[in-house]
């Protein structure tokens, strides 16, 4: 059996594999291509020598190779059958014939038991499907020497250099509508031709190769080539997380049909072997019918480490509308019923001014079912919370382009532990900050000072009837305006208040999330389950779930309740660096070092969506409160609007000169607040980013849309800081701008 793209071919398809491909290499199954693309690029059809697939000499020798290979293993019945479906001579399996069988066919290739192995290899160079090399029997191999093991298919290494100057010239050459497109191959093929020649132990074509082709490269893969060109002996590349992940997933690429067609057959023309095993072996082509990409429209969507993601990766449905409100106006025993309902079978018998109100939010054929995933139940104190947070929104003030928000900054003086995290609570009472030097501290903004609960003795005192009891429990001697968390062995990177604002979630360097309670200002739990540091953490807006990414690429799922976490999600080629729950909580959007941001489904933990085009590691993410849309925020100062429904790119920001750490929208999603380590904060107008869009220019065939370049029509406002990097930003719930870091003299 020969293994080629696109999964196991049976014996009797075996002998067609040269001139029928089971995949065109791509895993792109093109019935309609099979005319054009019939055969191989070396194959003696390309050449014009249309032979059926058994009498080709190339064929033959592959024939005979997998013949040899399974008389060797001791798999006669199988050889026979396959010599049979062949139409191959009986002395072809006989090792005394085989000689003659060999030189019979012109090929001069000794062909015996020994020498089987050393066919096999050859021949295998020239299979486009790749069909692999065997490893040598009783040798078991560590998944990272079969990984790089793909590399010992080689051809000349003085060609090179040829092979890519070729490729080079010819795209240059085609037409400028296909040259953008197939102008993407370079940097995919760059590197894997690269690796190749440092894998065989070419060092000294290698370092050519880099020179000569290395600064043809796009910028935006600059720090990608800084890290490669420092891989030049073969030992180098064991262990190295950059080279196997671009080594495991295929560099997807988003090509027409016509300049695909282009490529393929300029490839075939100059039997360019070496270039196409590359392409069939390590890219996969997703090919669309239609006009092909300008090359804004490229630039717009390529950066990350795998390339763009394949369309059918947002194609799933995305439930991004909000789950219904619970009716808080009712008497607190008719909520009760309320709150029941949504459990159990809603009640017919419901007075009709109820049910109007949530009958129309209901109606969203974009929101989840209430039940999707299972939601913590309303305590009283979350009731009042809402009651509270009811009138506050009445006194909100309505933004816009004309209506700025005020911005209030808290600057960190004297920050010598290194603030690296910030987070303030939903009503805007507490603010946290996380250190480098492993604390946790929070303030009470307001007023009242932070107080911890009495001792367990003083307790039994109190008259638990009483009406303040809530009050009285607090001990007024503990009163102060920040109290300051022990328990971490390593710098704190993320922070996040519960929405009860009863517990903070804090993420370190020393692999754990801890939970500190905000009664007793102690650490309640310690999750462990990552690694390597974890790099941000959130709560849930329902309480209960939080989400956690870390250097070990994934991100994970966890109830306050349960020590392992309850989803894992795995699929970055690099750290997490930032994690987001939707506003419905039923979906979790992680942000990497890979460039990607992927948008996770809690309930089954499948990725839905997979967004590429920043040009550097993500690190902030905003969801709109409507659900529909998200905000992104890069080390490439760049802010990316994104619909999720329709999983495409739809607004780009520019302004920032530096790495965006926070990104907010108001309260009612008309204005984009982002702040920089280039100490500015910045508003954009969301509304008329997101009302300009023509839903019709949404091509679900070809995936992409023209992204008018806007950004100061859309910028509101810059406010610049003496000298303080923006590391958070926090919308009050009457829409004022809270902005905080630390004052960097």
């Amino acid at each position: 059996m020969a293994a080629v793209q696109g999964g196991m071919v049976d014996a009797k398809d075996e002998a067609d594999i040269k001139t029928e491909p089971a995949s065109d290499g791509f895993g792109n199954n093109h019935a309609n291509d099979a005319g054009l693309l019939s055969a191989s690029p070396g194959s003696s059809a390309a050449a014009g020598n249309n032979k059926p697939a058994a009498g080709a000499p190339e064929d033959q020798q592959t024939l005979l190779a997998v013949l040899q290979f399974l008389r060797k293993n001791k798999l006669s019945e199988s050889a026979e059958i396959l010599r049979r479906e062949a139409g191959l001579p009986e002395e072809v399996l006989d090792p005394k014939g085989s000689d003659s069988a060999g030189s019979g066919l012109g090929s001069g290739a000794d062909i015996d038991g020994g020498d089987a192995s050393a066919l096999l290899s050859r021949v295998t160079v020239s299979t486009p499907g790749g069909a692999k090399a065997p490893t040598k029997a009783g040798e078991d191999q560590p998944d990272v020497n079969v990984v790089l093991s793909a590399y010992s298919q080689q051809g000349d290494p003085a060609l090179y250099e040829v092979y890519y100057s070729g490729l080079k010239k010819f795209i240059e050459s085609v037409l400028d509508c296909h040259r953008a497109e197939l102008s993407q191959v370079f940097y995919p093929l760059f590197v894997h031709m690269y690796l190749e020649l440092v894998y065989n132990n070419h060092e000294g074509e290698a370092k050519a190769f880099f020179e000569k082709f290395s600064g043809d490269q796009e910028c935006y893969y600059e720090e990608d080539l800084r890290i490669l060109s420092s891989l030049t002996k073969k030992e180098h590349m064991r262990g190295n997380e950059t080279l196997l992940d671009f080594r495991t997933s295929k560099f997807v690429l988003r090509i027409s049909r016509d300049s695909y067609q282009l490529l393929k057959r300029h490839l075939q023309e100059r039997q360019n072997n070496q270039i196409w095993n590359i392409i069939q072996e390590h890219l996969y082509i997703d090919i669309f019918d239609g006009m092909p990409r300008s090359k804004s429209q490229i630039d717009a969507m390529s950066g990350s480490l795998a390339g763009e993601a394949k369309r059918e990766a947002n194609k799933a449905k995305v439930y991004y509308g909000l789950l219904k409100e619970p009716e808080i106006e009712l008497p607190l025993d008719d909520e009760d019923e309320e709150a029941e309902n949504e459990e159990g079978k809603p009640k017919k018998k419901k007075p009709k001014k109820d049910s109007t109100g949530s009958k129309s939010k209901k109606q969203d054929p974009n929101a989840p079912s209430q039940t999707r995933i299972p939601l913590p139940e309303l305590k009283d104190s979350d009731k009042l919370d809402k009651i509270m947070y009811m009138k506050e929104s009445t006194k909100r003030i309505r933004l816009g382009p004309d209506n700025l928000p005020s911005i209030c900054f808290y600057t960190f003086l004297n920050a010598y532990q290194g603030l690296t995290a910030v987070d303030v609570t939903d009503d805007s009472s507490l603010i946290a900050g996380g250190f480098a030097d492993s604390t946790v501290r929070v303030w009470s903004v307001t007023p009242k000072k932070l107080r911890k609960v009495k001792t367990a003795a003083d307790l039994n005192l109190i008259d638990k009837e009483s009406d303040d009891v809530l009050e009285r429990i607090m001990d007024d001697k503990t009163a102060s305006e920040s109290k300051c968390l022990y328990g971490h062995s390593g710098a704190v990177y993320g922070i996040s208040f519960s929405p009860d604002r009863n517990y903070l979630l804090s993420s370190s360097e020393d692999g754990t999330v801890r939970l500190w309670s905000l009664l007793t200002f102690t650490c309640l739990v310690g999750y462990k389950g990552h690694n390597y540091p974890v790099w941000d953490t959130q709560f849930s807006p329902y309480g209960y779930y939080f989400v956690s990414g870390g250097h070990d690429r994934v991100a994970r799922l966890w109830a306050t309740d349960h020590h392992q976490p309850l989803r894992i999600f795995a699929g970055h080629l690099a750290d997490v660096t930032c994690t987001r729950f939707h506003p419905n909580a039923n979906y979790v959007a992680t942000g990497s070092s890979d460039r990607t941001i992927r948008l996770w489904d809690v309930l089954n933990g499948n990725c839905v969506r997979i967004f590429t085009g920043h040009k550097g590691p993500i690190h902030a993410l905003a969801f709109s409160p409507n659900g529909k849309f998200l905000a992104s925020g890069a080390t490439d100062g760049r802010v990316l609007l994104w619909d999720i429904g329709h999983g495409l790119m739809v607004g780009e920001l520019k302004g920032h000169t530096d790495t965006i750490y926070s990104l907010r929208f108001s309260r009612d999603g008309e204005i984009l607040g982002s702040g920089s380590m280039d100490n500015t904060v910045r508003l954009w107008d969301a509304m008329k980013a997101f009302d300009d869009l023509e839903t019709d220019d949404f091509t679900a065939a070809t995936g992409h849309i023209h992204l008018q370049d806007n950004s100061q029509e859309l910028l509101l406002g810059t406010y610049m800081t003496k000298s303080t990097p923006v590391i958070h930003l926090h919308f009050t719930r009457r829409n004022l701008l809270l902005a905080a870091g630390a004052y960097n003299p």
